[in-house]
């Protein structure tokens, strides 16, 4: 069943808080992990966080772990333009939106 409020999310911007989201809550949340919970490809995942979360004045940084350029998680620094609160009140609707089953 669809909610008003799903009809009125934007998809684009549903990614991006919900990639915010899962950086905040994952352990250690790098590419595969991330795709791994989103069933998202792996240039999606990277630009949603490259591209799409700055936009909002959301920071994300890389934290290095290891020798290889990409062992390590990323890490969330600033929230940005998106509430966090209203972000994790709405999952649900904003999974649904993005076709996702809830957690």
């Amino acid at each position: 069943m669809t909610t008003d409020l799903q009809q009125q999310l934007n998809p684009t911007i549903c990614r991006r808080m919900l990639i915010a989201h899962l950086i905040e809550r994952l352990p250690k949340p790098n590419n595969p992990a991330l795709e791994e919970a989103t069933g998202w490809p792996r240039r999606t995942v990277q630009d949603i966080i490259a591209k799409g979360l700055p936009g909002h004045g959301t920071r994300v940084e890389f934290v290095q772990e290891g020798v290889r350029n990409n062992d390590g998680y990323y890490e969330l620094r600033d929230w940005g333009s998106f509430d966090r609160h209203w972000v994790e009140k709405h999952l649900r609707e904003i999974r649904a939106v993005l076709q996702l089953p809830p957690l």
